[in-house]
């Protein structure tokens, strides 16, 4: 799974194959902590990531989804 992004200890994964299952979603992993979060609203579908790492990580998204509606 490629790293599109990695900031404050966060580090952001994607898989760009159209078989990948629905929600599109990102992978995001902060030390031992694990999530996967629906790029369209930001929330957490799978695991979990601390408070301060999930609020960084749905600000960095958030210009990106601007673009991406916009696009569409």
């Amino acid at each position: 799974m490629p790293t599109i992004s990695r900031f404050y200890e966060i580090v952001v994964r994607m898989y760009f194959l159209p078989s990948e299952h629905n929600p599109p979603h990102i992978h995001a992993i902060y030390g031992e902590n694990a999530a996967s979060i629906e790029i369209e609203t930001g929330a957490i579908i799978d695991g979990y990531l601390p408070g301060k790492a999930l609020s960084l990580l749905q600000e960095w998204m958030e210009p990106k989804l601007e673009r991406r509606l916009y696009v569409s």
